[in-house]
């Protein structure tokens, strides 16, 4: 079982990038899955999450109309289009799967990817 992530870098504030998240081992359809992201001292904290058929969209305010997740289950990816990108997005992003539908609490999260940096600086 493995969530891969990638598409992580440095960009400029205002910039745009995007997050991959790849499955393999387990049937993502039946999977929700969160966003994640920490940045250095502080805590994780949830940023987005999509159910499992992509109907259902959870976003946390602070970015709310500059991230855009969307998922294929047939292609087993998952994608984080992060627009209008501030430099307090600076973090570590995870993504993670759970069966029940996006739960705020990470620890409910049954599967983790391994992160991917991003960093937004002029």
């Amino acid at each position: 079982v493995q969530l891969q992530a990638s598409g992580g870098g440095l960009v400029h504030p205002g910039g745009s990038l995007r997050l991959s998240c790849a499955a393999s081992g387990f049937t993502l359809d039946y999977y929700a899955i969160g966003w994640f992201r920490q940045a250095p001292g502080k805590e994780r904290e949830g940023v987005s999450c999509i159910s499992s058929t992509g109907i259902r969209k959870y976003y946390a305010d602070s970015v709310k109309g500059r991230f855009t997740f969307s998922r294929d289950n047939a292609k087993k990816m998952v994608y984080l289009q992060m627009n209008s990108l501030k430099s307090e997005d600076t973090a570590v992003y995870y993504c993670a799967a759970v069966t029940t539908l996006c739960p705020s609490n990470p620890s409910e999260y049954t599967y983790w990817g391994q992160g991917t940096q991003v960093t937004v600086s002029s």
